[in-house]
C-alpha cells in the first residue's frame, strides 16, 4: 500500500460512534490503538458522533422497554447508514448491542481485547443481591438481568431503568430503586469502578452474549480500512465471540429474549455456558459444552440446540404474546 493512503490530519480516518460517555471512551480507545499500531498522530483520526434512535433523551427518560422501541438496531442503524453513505470510514460498537447479522455491504471482523465480562451490582444501600431486603425495588432495562433476578429472588419488585451510567446513578440517589446493574467493562472504561458495590460472579449471573467486547465495523470492500484495523484485532476475543454470537443467532436472540452466554478459552479448548429464561424468571434452562478453538462457532450452535431441545412446549409462547 502506498504511504499516501495512510490517514493524515488533512485526510483523517473517520470513526463513527454514539455520543454517550461510554461510547466515546470506546472510540478513544480504538483511536489510541490505531495511533500506536501505525505511529500516527491523533489528528489523523476524526471521531464523528452520530445520534441514534436509542439516544433519544425523551425515550430514555420514559423508561420504555427496548422491545417497544425497536430492539437491537436501536443503537446501530443511523451509524451503519452513515458508513454506507461514506460519511464515516469505520464504526465502533458495543458488541452486546449488535444484531447477529450485518446489513448488506458491511462487515464486522475486528474486535479489541475483551474487558471484564461481569455484571456490576450498583446500590447505595446493599453490598450484593443477597443483601437486598424482601420486596426491594430494583431497576433494570435488561430482560436478561430481570429474568435472572426473578429466578433467584421472586420477591423483588422490578422497574424499568434506562440511561447511561450517570443517569442511573442519579435515579438511585432519587430513590427510584434500591439497586441496579451495569457492566463492569463500562465502569472500567470510564474509570468509574468505585460506583460498583461489587462484581457479580458469572456463576451467579451469566452475562449477556459478547458483554465487554468492542467490535469495529467497516464497508465490505474497503481494503484500506481492513489493513488499518488488522493489527489491532484480538484473535482470542474473536474466538470467544464466534461461539457466543453463533449461540445467539441460533436462538434467534433479540431484545425480547432473556439469553445469557459466556465462552472462555482454556488451553486449546473453548468452554461455553448458555442459558435461556422465561421473562418472569419462573424457569431457567442451562447447557454447556467444550470444543477445539477452531470449532467455536459449531459449539455455540450446538449449545443453543441443546437448550431448544430442552425447552418444554410453550416455552417461547410469550415471544408472540
Amino acid at each position: 500500500m502506498a504511504m499516501t493512503q495512510m490517514p493524515s490530519p488533512d485526510q483523517p480516518l473517520k470513526l463513527g460512534t454514539r455520543g454517550s460517555p461510554l461510547a466515546l471512551a470506546q472510540a478513544y480507545e480504538t483511536r489510541a490503538r490505531l495511533m500506536a499500531a501505525h505511529d500516527l498522530p491523533e489528528a489523523a483520526f476524526e471521531v464523528v458522533v452520530i445520534k441514534t434512535t436509542g439516544d433519544d433523551r425523551a425515550m430514555i427518560a420514559s423508561d420504555k422497554p427496548l422491545k417497544e422501541i425497536g430492539n437491537k438496531g436501536l443503537f446501530t442503524k443511523e451509524i451503519e447508514e452513515a458508513m454506507l453513505e461514506g460519511r464515516i470510514d469505520i464504526a465502533i460498537h458495543s458488541m452486546k448491542d449488535m444484531p447477529t447479522v450485518q446489513p448488506e455491504g458491511l462487515i464486522l471482523d475486528t474486535y479489541l481485547p475483551r474487558e471484564d465480562v461481569r455484571d456490576a451490582f450498583v446500590s447505595l444501600k446493599a453490598a450484593g443481591i443477597g443483601d437486598l431486603p424482601e420486596g426491594a425495588v430494583v431497576g433494570t432495562s435488561s430482560l436478561r438481568r430481570r429474568a435472572q433476578l426473578l429466578y433467584r429472588r421472586p420477591d423483588l419488585k422490578l422497574v424499568e431503568f434506562r440511561g447511561n451510567v450517570q443517569t442511573r446513578r442519579q435515579k438511585l440517589a432519587d430513590g427510584v430503586a434500591e439497586a441496579t446493574f451495569l457492566a463492569m467493562a463500562g465502569l472500567n472504561r470510564l474509570g468509574m469502578t468505585e460506583l460498583a458495590s461489587g462484581a457479580i460472579d458469572p456463576e451467579e449471573m451469566l452475562p449477556a452474549v459478547a458483554q465487554g467486547a468492542i467490535g469495529i465495523e467497516r464497508r465490505t470492500g474497503d481494503e484500506r480500512a481492513a489493513m488499518l484495523l488488522s493489527p489491532i484485532h484480538d484473535i482470542p476475543t474473536e474466538q470467544r465471540l464466534n461461539a457466543e454470537r453463533a449461540f445467539l443467532a441460533t436462538l434467534d436472540g433479540s431484545c425480547e429474549t432473556p439469553i445469557a452466554g459466556l465462552a472462555l478459552i482454556e488451553g486449546s479448548e473453548i468452554w461455553m455456558r448458555g442459558e435461556i429464561l422465561r421473562p418472569d424468571g419462573s424457569e431457567c434452562l442451562r447447557a454447556e459444552g467444550r470444543a477445539s478453538l477452531s470449532d467455536a462457532q459449531e459449539l455455540g450452535v450446538d449449545i443453543a440446540r441443546k437448550l431448544l431441545d430442552q425447552a418444554p412446549a410453550g416455552f417461547f409462547d410469550w415471544k408472540d404474546a
